[in-house]
């Protein structure tokens, strides 16, 4: 377990370096050869990406409003580092398409102002729309999916889920942002609320500070609140998550299944990563379900939507996943969906149903774009469907 920890931070930390230094080196080349202003980029480009790593980590040993500081500059920064890479990317392929067709660096005053000037137009173009990305981030959708069980679950005949992942609670997602995902939860009347990992952002320490879970109090629904653990809520120490959440109202459901209204079986997974982080793997899916009532619908919730054709091969008739924030900015959705059967929305493979939630907040950078945050309606109906459901 220590050996993959090491494994991971020294790809982490050699990746975020390497296009770091590549972005810095496209900047520095923009500027005029001898240019003062080369230190002063030079200082200042360094201190976006280190803020990032120092804010996490004052943020594990010593919350304060430096900390805080350092995390939003940092995590601004992460969204940034994605266009600027593609930016620089896409000004080397050209500089070496130029260079293959015989033309050289032209260095005269006119050539270098036109180098800046592009470089300025690439800065402003990342900073609006990081900017129009955040205030896109804010405002939660909701998304309303209708699905058919073709099972009875007696005195049930429609079931309304408000499922929220990826809230990410923490520094980023602060008060503000979780009581406007409370208020639009509460506004959809859900007789149940499921809540599909990554509910916390690592750390406690930043949620306790805000008081977070005060807001967690509100969420109101008759047939009760779950949950389930995510990678993050295993990066920050699941039982110290667990018992915040489980405090605040919130039954976690940790490999184990739970009756809904004594008929909707609902199943609740430890995240995938679990063993990772503690060294035990979680229970299979099969051991899982030993007592499971196949009469009656089945929900399984599991924050990573891998593996499907066990859900498939088990029964569920639904399963309910988050984790992949459908990419969060674009084009990554693009990659999403490579990596991911089925990476955001709907989907089936035989008798069992997919929901993939593209999550209710972020990670990193607080922005989103190319799609908006997302609250899942779901009505689930009972029975036969009709004649013309597909």
């Amino acid at each position: 377990m220590r050996s993959s920890f090491i494994w991971f931070f020294t790809i982490f930390f050699t990746l975020y370096g390497l296009i770091n230094g590549y972005i810095f080196s496209g900047g520095f080349r923009a500027l005029p050869r001898g240019s003062k202003w080369r230190l002063w980029y030079a200082i200042f480009f360094w201190l976006f990406p280190a803020a990032f790593l120092v804010g996490r980590w004052l943020e594990s040993c010593c919350i304060s409003s430096a900390s805080s500081l350092l995390v939003w500059m940092g995590s601004y920064w992460l969204g940034a580092l994605l266009y600027l890479f593609l930016a620089t990317l896409i000004a080397d392929v050209w500089r070496l398409a130029r260079r293959l067709a015989g033309r050289k660096r032209d260095n005269a005053p006119a050539a270098e102002r036109f180098r800046l000037r592009i470089a300025a137009v690439i800065v402003a173009v990342v900073g609006i729309a990081l900017i129009s990305g955040h205030i896109n981030s804010r405002f939660p959708a909701v998304r309303t999916i209708e699905i058919n069980i073709n099972k009875p679950a007696e005195h049930i005949k429609e079931l309304t889920i408000a499922l929220a992942s990826d809230i990410h609670l923490g520094t980023i997602i602060g008060r503000g942002r979780i009581d406007r995902i409370v208020n639009v939860i509460n506004e959809l009347k859900p007789d149940v609320i499921l809540l599909a990992g990554d509910v916390l952002d690592e750390d406690t320490g930043p949620v306790i500070r805000q008081n977070l879970g005060e807001s967690l109090r509100q969420l109101q629904a008759p047939l009760g609140v779950y949950a389930i653990t995510g990678n993050h809520e295993y990066i920050g120490g699941a039982e110290d998550a667990v018992a915040y959440l489980t405090e605040h109202g919130i039954r976690v459901l940790r490999d184990e299944m739970t009756i809904i209204d004594g008929v909707i079986q609902l199943v609740g997974r430890e995240d995938r990563s679990m063993p990772r982080f503690t060294g035990r793997e979680r229970l299979p899916l099969t051991d899982l379900l030993g007592s499971a009532d196949t009469r009656l619908p089945l929900i399984v919730l599991d924050h990573q939507p891998y593996d499907l054709d066990e859900a498939a091969d088990n029964g569920v008739d639904l399963q309910l996943s988050g984790h992949t924030h459908n990419g969060q900015l674009w084009p990554l959705n693009y990659i999403i969906t490579k990596i991911y059967e089925i990476g955001y929305g709907y989907g089936r493979k035989g008798a069992a149903q997919f929901y993939v939630s593209c999550g209710a907040g972020t990670w990193g950078p607080p922005v989103r774009l190319g799609h908006r945050p997302e609250i899942a309606r779901l009505i689930l109906t009972f029975g036969q469907p009709p004649a013309d459901t597909p």
